[in-house]
């Protein structure tokens, strides 16, 4: 896998740098300081995926994104930055990204989140998935202001297709246990299936569906 990590530290460039192959194997890592320079270094390596700080000498992170992003539609962005906002988040999403992490977080979801984003699929840190679905502009549902943070962690993750097996696992409870959180999930938010969960997932922008490839 081809990464290439644009950050203006280069303590955090070469951080990372280190981490990253020692984790995943055959991992090529390419570094990029400036927004300007990530766009020149994606042309000339043609990454798996880019990790992308927002803020930047010169344009900035999502600026650099679009760009990328003009040069190839398939291109895999993640977002890392140290910006929780969920106007920051969505317009970072809305430009393309597939990911969103801030370095605040714990390597283990840096992790996640590459292995996510490589595939094409969304990954966005769990307390930004729940700022963005709670300062949502298009609806507001305060069904989803009842939920626990474990709750909330459940029904975004049955959102994203994940069954209880796979739920119990990554959670380290019992499928017994999700069984249980599925049913008070159906009974606080007043649905019946999981295609109605999925729907109402959509609807208050928790997650959203990338473009196909």
């Amino acid at each position: 896998m081809k990464i290439l990590i644009t950050d203006d530290h280069s303590v955090v460039r070469q951080g990372y740098a280190s981490l990253l192959p020692a984790v995943i194997k055959g991992c090529e890592i390419s570094e990029a300081s400036s927004g300007e320079e990530a766009v020149e270094k994606y042309s000339e390596v043609k990454p798996d995926i880019v990790i992308m700080d927002i803020n930047l000498p010169g344009i900035s992170g999502i600026e650099a994104a679009v760009r990328i992003l003009q040069q190839d539609a398939d291109a895999k962005v993640l977002f890392f930055s140290m910006y929780d906002e969920a106007p920051v988040v969505k317009q970072a999403l809305d430009a393309g990204g597939l990911g969103y992490i801030t370095k605040s977080g714990s390597p283990d979801v840096l992790m996640e989140a590459v292995e996510r984003v490589a595939k094409g699929e969304i990954f966005i840190e769990y307390e930004l998935v729940m700022s963005l679905a709670l300062n949502s502009q298009e609806v507001s549902d305060d069904r989803l202001r009842e939920l626990t943070q474990r709750e909330f962690e459940v029904f975004v993750m049955l959102a994203r297709g994940e069954n209880n097996n796979l739920i119990a696992n990554k959670l380290s409870i019992s499928p017994k246990t999700v069984s249980n959180y599925v049913t008070t999930l159906k009974s606080k938010l007043g649905i019946t299936s999981t295609a109605e969960l999925v729907h109402l997932a959509v609807e208050t922008g928790v997650i959203k569906f990338g473009p196909s490839s």
